[in-house]
């Protein structure tokens, strides 16, 4: 896969984000918006406070572990050739659909206030017994939001939990990882099909689910980073988007059956390439929540640790940069000793962060709701104080979507996308900040 150069089709970029900005869409019936003022609240969690990464005594460094070549190939040799995504894409068997068609209950799960702009629903037949998590697209994939031809949105759940109900915490519960992979070609007809995130073992010949929180991802060039709680170590497992491979039977089975392999009823498997290992410790934080940062130079990796709203201590914010060695496309910088070091920390006073997102200055935190029915709060925070929109009578700050997960930059269009219970939605960066006051 050739990599674009960063400056591709920025006229385009421009004119998409002038035509956003000026049609919102009234998306939800809870959008009676009163006031947007920014009076002092005391919830307010204040300036971010920068942290030294030495000082976290290296509980922010992660070591890098590779899965080896040969049993990749292994797998692939007794499963058949890799696919691309584009295959995928044409394989989709799955429809959302559009806002018009969801039901009430699902569009009150979507932010008030700004209201989204685009916004879709995933069918309950196939999420029922899923929980909604990560969200990114080939806007991060690559700088010209494309992958080779298409567009492309991946969604991320996590089996266990409500029916398309929202993550309660980066849970204690476990179960099967998959992503749909959504062909976003056509804005007005989004079609998707699944893939079962997996984990080689015995030396390539077989593999199994991966069992994990699936609560934060990135796509970068051609890898797949996903946040996990599998184990006591592990913090970010690697997928390589240049080797999908099909499953063969349709089983609720994960891995080698008779007769072929199976993939838990999903049409396709990505096999793990690589993990990220957290050091010992019960005090190293764990990234739960992750997204692309394409306004650092190199382009880095930002992550948050979720502390619960009655914990005893602030929430870190850190980023690792991202390698510019094109032998190590999509992968974590690391120094020689194989260790990803972050390149700058911060502490926050907002705590229960379901979502990060850093671009240029600021860190746009997403607080969960206090409650299964009510709204989060979406904070933007910098080294000078914290805002968030305000939206009732009262001057709440529950703004936000109820049970939304990651947050992700699409750079080139200017939208920030994220999911809520079955809703998949996005809506300007520009309107988030206009919001502010």
């Amino acid at each position: 896969m050739k990599h674009r150069g960063r400056h591709r089709r920025r006229r385009r970029g421009r004119v998409l984000r002038a035509t956003l900005a000026g049609t919102a869409l009234s998306l939800t019936a809870a959008a009676t918006l009163i006031s947007a003022s920014q009076a002092t609240v005391t919830d307010a969690p204040g300036a971010l406070k920068p942290i030294a990464a030495s000082a976290e005594d290296g509980q922010l460094s992660v070591a890098e572990q590779r899965v080896p070549e040969r049993w990749l190939d292994r797998l692939a040799s007794r499963m058949g050739r890799p696919v691309g995504v584009g295959a995928v894409l044409r394989g989709a068997d799955h429809s959302l659909r559009t806002a018009a068609d969801c039901s009430t209950a699902e569009k009150h799960t979507l932010p008030i206030e700004p209201a989204a702009t685009r916004a879709y629903c995933f069918g309950d037949t196939d999420t029922r017994g899923w929980r909604p998590g990560a969200v990114t697209t080939s806007g991060d994939a690559d700088d010209d939001g494309r992958w080779g031809a298409d567009r492309v949105i991946l969604s991320g759940w996590t089996r266990g939990g409500g029916e398309g109900g929202s993550m309660d915490g980066p849970a204690p519960e476990r179960g099967l990882a998959k992503v749909a992979f959504v062909d976003a070609n056509d804005l007005g007809r989004l079609r998707y099909t699944w893939a079962l995130l997996a984990v080689p073992v015995d030396g390539g010949r077989d593999y199994r689910g991966l069992v994990s929180s699936l609560s934060g991802m990135i796509w970068y060039q051609d890898k797949l980073l996903v946040t996990t709680r599998e184990g006591d170590r592990s913090a970010l497992y690697v997928y390589d988007m240049d080797r999908i491979q099909r499953a063969t039977v349709d089983s609720d089975a994960v891995g080698r059956v008779r007769g072929g392999w199976a993939a838990h009823g999903s049409r396709y498997v990505l096999p793990a390439v690589a993990s990220y290992a957290l050091p010992g410790g019960d005090d190293a934080p764990r990234p739960a929540s992750v997204s692309l940062d394409r306004s650092t130079a190199p382009d880095s990796l930002v992550a948050s640790e979720w502390v619960p709203a009655d914990g005893d201590r602030r929430t870190r914010l850190w980023r690792y940069a991202l390698s510019r060695d094109p032998a190590r496309s999509g992968l974590l910088a690391t120094g020689s000793s194989g260790h990803a070091d972050p390149v700058d920390a911060y502490e926050t006073k907002t705590t229960d962060v379901r979502g990060v997102l850093s671009y240029r200055s600021g860190w746009y935190l997403n607080r969960a709701a206090g409650s299964a029915e009510g709204h989060g709060t979406l904070w933007r925070q910098d080294l000078g104080g914290a805002r968030a929109t305000e939206c009732a009578a009262d001057e709440t700050r529950h703004c936000w979507s109820g049970g939304s997960g990651s947050l992700s930059y699409w750079e080139e269009t200017g939208e920030v996308w994220s999911q809520s219970g079955r809703m998949l939605f996005a809506l300007p960066l520009a309107s988030v900040d206009r919001a502010l006051g």
